[in-house]
Formats: structure tokens, sequence, C-alpha cells
């Protein structure tokens, strides 16, 4: 019995790994190919003839001026995904630490609408999110960007560090009340030391979740100014052509930060999320 269950744990395993992996795979086996062999039929699984022809143009600041929009569009989310974790972390380790460890009427009926708004569908805020941003003057800004990407994000990152702040012991906080320390010092010098590992895994959530949107940032960028790279990826296309491996290429390319950062920290990531949900 042991063993059947080893063999169905392990295909599950192989499918779930196929699943996510092949897509990448695809893009990538497209990328190396010619764009006419791209568009063949049958499909190829496998470049012949392989050529670079896509990343050289992709990486170009010829004419064409494809490569200066993609680097822009890569430092245009860089800016935009860093900043915005970073503005959903302060917040939201500051509110998740008063809901969790400060005394005040209504504190749970917040927190409990803070978890609700993640069952709210997303892109039901845009069209109100884009009118916002045009009476505020921060339509195609990084403030506008960043302030909907954290928006976004936080009520994820409150709920995973209210988690995390519930679980340390109530003594450390009471003991250095005793001593006279302010909340405000309870938290820097205790807690954020203990939440460690959950703010660096929050932080890189908040940065991955940035980096993968497409319909808010297709919305409300319009230049190319401080649209990212997913956007700018479906700015190649036109009326009469798709240049496919181009794309492809592109999509590629955009995955090294993301790939970067979740191989280096990835022990954070796993950490942080499983301490916080059974704390």
């Amino acid at each position: 019995m042991s063993q059947l269950s080893g063999i169905r744990r392990a295909l599950t395993l192989l499918l779930v790994l196929f699943w996510s992996a092949f897509p990448i795979y695809w893009a990538l086996n497209t990328s190396l190919m010619t764009n006419n062999e791209a568009q063949t039929r049958p499909a190829h699984f496998f470049p012949s003839p392989l050529t670079l022809a896509s990343y050289r143009a992709l990486f170009s600041t010829g004419a064409s001026g494809v490569g200066e929009q993609f680097l822009r569009s890569m430092l245009n989310v860089s800016v935009e995904c860093i900043a915005s974790a970073v503005v959903s972390v302060v917040v939201g380790v500051a509110a998740a630490y008063a809901l969790a460890c400060l005394s005040f009427a209504g504190r749970r009926i917040i927190f409990g609408v803070v978890v609700l708004t993640l069952m709210i569908p997303v892109y039901a805020t845009l069209i109100p999110t884009y009118r916002i941003l045009i009476d505020f003057h921060l339509l195609n800004t990084y403030t506008g960007i960043v302030l909907v990407y954290a928006a976004g994000n936080l009520p994820l990152v409150m709920w995973i560090m209210y988690n995390y702040f519930s679980g340390i012991p109530r003594v450390m906080q009471e003991a250095a009340a005793v001593d006279g320390a302010s909340p405000l010092k309870v938290l820097i010098a205790i807690m954020l030391p203990l939440a460690r590992t959950g703010i660096i895994a929050t932080g890189i959530i908040s940065f991955l979740l940035s980096w993968s949107q497409f319909i808010f940032p297709l919305v409300l960028s319009t230049d190319n100014g401080t649209e990212p790279i997913t956007v700018f990826i479906t700015s190649l296309q036109s009326r009469m052509s798709t240049p496919f491996t181009l794309m492809n290429a592109a999509a590629v390319a955009s995955l090294i930060v993301p790939v970067i950062v979740v191989m280096i920290l990835n022990k954070y990531i796993i950490n942080g999320v499983l301490e916080g949900s059974y704390r």
C-alpha cells in the first residue's frame, strides 16, 4: 500500500511539474525559432535551425527602438515592484501589529473586513481605480502604479503578519511594557526581529505578485515611461503581424529576475508562509 501511495505521489508531482514547466519550455523553444518556423503546422518541439535572432533583436538598441523599450520596461517593472513591496510591507506590518497586539475597540471587526477583501474579484475595482487616478493626476506615473500594487497586496501581507504577531508570546511584550517601552519600541526592538522570516517572505510575495500584473498596468499605464514588461510584450503585436518569436523571447527574458529572486530567497518564502499559516 505504501509503495502504491508513493507511486501516486510521484505521478502527481510529475503531472504538476509538467503542467507548470511546459509553458516555460514552449516559450523558450519558440524564442529560439525563426518566425516562419514558429507558425508552421504541426508544431516543432525543438527549434531547427536554432537561432538567437529574437534575443539579438530584443537587446538591440538600433533604429527599431525595441531594445530601448525592452530595457525601459524592465526598469519600470523593477522600480514599481520594489517600491510597492516596500510600501505594502511597511504599512502591512504596522497594521498587523496593531490588530494583533494592541487592544482597541473593533480590531477584530477590522481584521475580518481586511480578510474579506481577499474574496473580492480584484478586477471589479479596475474602473473605480482608473477614475481615482485620473482625479488625482496619477495616471501614467510611478506613484499611481505603486499605490495600486501596494493596495492590492496589503490584505495578504496583513493576514500573514497578523498570524505571525499573534503567535509571539505576549509575556515578552508585557515585560517590555513594564520596563517602559512604548508600543512602537516593542514593535521595533522585539516583534520585528522575531518576525523577520515572515517580513522577508511577504516582501518577496508582494514583489512577485506585482511583477506578474497585466490588466491593471495595461489600463493605468499607457506610455513607455511607466509600462512594465508584461504590457511591453503585448505592444510588440501589431494589426498586420504577430512576432511570435520576439514576444516569447521577451517573455523568457522577463523571467530572469523573478527566477533569481526565488532561487536565492526560496527558503524564506517557504518558511515564512508555513510559519505564518499555523502560528
